[in-house]
C-alpha cells in the first residue's frame, strides 16, 4: 500500500509540475488593418406618412462588405416603444402597390433599429452594384397584424441617395 501511495504522490507532483510549466498565452483580440471596416454604402431617406400622425422617419443604409455581401441597416426615430414594426422592400415607387422583394427583420420600436441583428444580410454578390437601378421602395408598418403604413422611402431609380461613399 505504501508503494502505491508513493507512486500516486509522485504522479501528482509530475502532473502539477507539467501543468505549471505550460505557458499561458493572452488571447489576440486585434484585427488586421481595415478588418471589419465597412466603407461602401448608399443611404436613402425614410419619411413618415402624411395623415398617420406617426412622425416616424430615418434612413435605410445599404453597405457592401469585403466579401461582396450587401448589409442593410435601418434606423428610425419616433417608433412605438415595445412594438415590432415590419419593414419590407417593395417593387415600384413609394405609394404604388407592388410585390415584396425583401422582407427585412422587424424594426424594434424600443431602439428604432432592426430587432434581430444590426444588419440584414443579402448574400447576392451583385445586389449592391444593382442598387442604383433597383425599382423599389421601403415600407414600414405600425405593427404585426396592423398593416397601417407609418413610413416609406424610395430606393434606387426613384431617389438619389442622401449620402454615399
Amino acid at each position: 500500500m505504501k508503494k502505491y501511495t508513493k507512486v500516486v504522490f509522485a504522479l501528482m507532483i509530475l502532473f502539477t509540475w507539467i501543468a505549471c510549466d505550460q505557458e499561458r498565452l493572452a488571447p489576440v483580440t486585434s484585427v488586421a488593418d481595415g478588418g471589419g471596416t465597412l466603407i461602401s454604402y448608399l443611404a436613402y431617406s425614410v419619411d413618415s406618412i402624411q395623415g398617420q400622425g406617426s412622425h416616424v422617419y430615418g434612413r435605410i443604409v445599404f453597405w457592401k462588405d469585403h466579401q461582396g455581401n450587401t448589409l442593410i441597416q435601418v434606423s428610425l426615430f419616433n417608433t412605438l416603444e415595445n412594438t415590432s414594426h415590419p419593414a419590407l422592400i417593395v417593387e415600384g415607387a413609394s405609394g404604388q402597390e407592388g410585390i415584396v422583394l425583401t422582407q427585412l427583420a422587424d424594426v424594434s420600436g424600443s431602439t428604432g433599429e432592426l430587432s434581430d441583428h444590426k444588419f440584414y444580410v443579402i448574400n447576392d454578390l451583385a445586389y449592391y452594384d444593382k442598387l442604383p437601378d433597383l425599382n423599389a421602395h421601403i415600407n414600414v408598418y405600425r405593427g404585426r397584424g396592423d398593416n397601417t403604413l407609418i413610413a416609406t422611402g424610395n430606393l434606387g431609380i426613384h431617389a438619389e441617395p442622401v449620402e454615399q461613399n
